[in-house]
């Protein structure tokens, strides 16, 4: 049976599609279209009707490739962008009505928490899972055998555009000097992916992952562009993700970080896939 995830971001919208059975999840294919919904949203305060119009096409079009590919069930989440505008409900109620579909608009502990099914996430005991979005960064770790998860409204479009605030970096401050010493960061999201992949790596220490960053940010638009094949909503926000993720590293005192291919739609689909599946199973009292 074929399950797919939509992950409605601040940056972009992004579908994975997977085959299943019920011992097995196998990515088929995904599908990005950039849109930023976030710009409107942390400076006028709310998703503008022409963005929203936006959006339903290319969740339309993502329905019309889920009957190609004979997808039997998927799910649709929000994240940063539609938890943070003014008319939140309102959009989600006129998107579902256009698209028939139900939307979940799940908080940034949510999505932390989501971070629970990164195949590497549930037994490893060293490292520090950071989802860094447009809108937020999210972390998962564990800590004493408990599950340690936190959200802060800090992330790539935000910090943009300026809308980050001392107070929030202040939280994130608190937060990892009195968290367990990470053996390494493991970096979720494009940003991050884009940038380890640029430098022909799959683990940086520090000291390189701030030289590397310190020279991409020294750059112009157009160069990240022509040198490294960023697309523009790439090349604008990846210095800023990288200023997040290095004031991280500074302070968890980390000397390593690697990314990886998951992301909040891998996470969803294998939510997915454990509800589905859970449903077949016998229990005998």
């Amino acid at each position: 049976m074929k399950i797919a995830s939509v992950d409605i971001g601040t940056n972009a919208v992004k579908t994975k599609i997977f085959q299943t059975s019920p011992t097995s999840i196998k990515f088929i294919q995904s599908e990005r279209s950039p849109m930023r919904l976030g710009k409107e949203v942390f400076v006028d305060g709310q998703i503008p009707q022409e963005k929203l119009d936006q959006l339903i096409i290319i969740l339309k079009g993502y329905k019309e490739i889920f009957n190609v590919q004979n997808v039997k069930d998927y799910e649709i989440v929000a994240t940063s962008a539609f938890r943070d505008t003014q008319n939140s409900e309102e959009a989600r109620r006129y998107i579902e009505n256009n698209i028939d579909h139900p939307i979940k608009i799940i908080s940034g502990l949510e999505e932390a928490k989501l971070m629970r099914f990164h195949p590497e996430a549930e037994n490893n005991k060293n490292d520090m899972f950071i989802d860094l979005g447009g809108g937020s960064t999210e972390i998962f770790m564990h800590d004493e055998g408990e599950q340690v998860i936190a959200s802060f409204n800090l992330g790539a479009v935000r910090n943009m555009l300026g809308m980050d605030k001392q107070s929030e970096w202040r939280r994130l401050e608190r937060f990892l000097e009195r968290s367990k010493k990470p053996k390494k960061i493991v970096g979720i999201g494009g940003n991050i992916r884009s940038f380890i992949f640029a430098n022909n790596a799959k683990t940086m220490n520090f000291k390189n992952f701030a030289k590397s960053a310190d020279t991409m940010k020294s750059i112009s638009l157009e160069e990240k562009m022509n040198l490294y094949g960023f697309s523009i909503d790439r090349a604008d926000v990846i210095d800023y993700a990288m200023t997040i993720f290095k004031f991280i590293m500074e302070k968890a005192n980390c000397k390593k970080i690697k990314s990886t291919k998951w992301g909040v739609s891998d996470s969803i689909a294998v939510k997915l896939f454990h509800e589905i599946y859970s449903k077949k199973i016998k229990i005998i009292n």
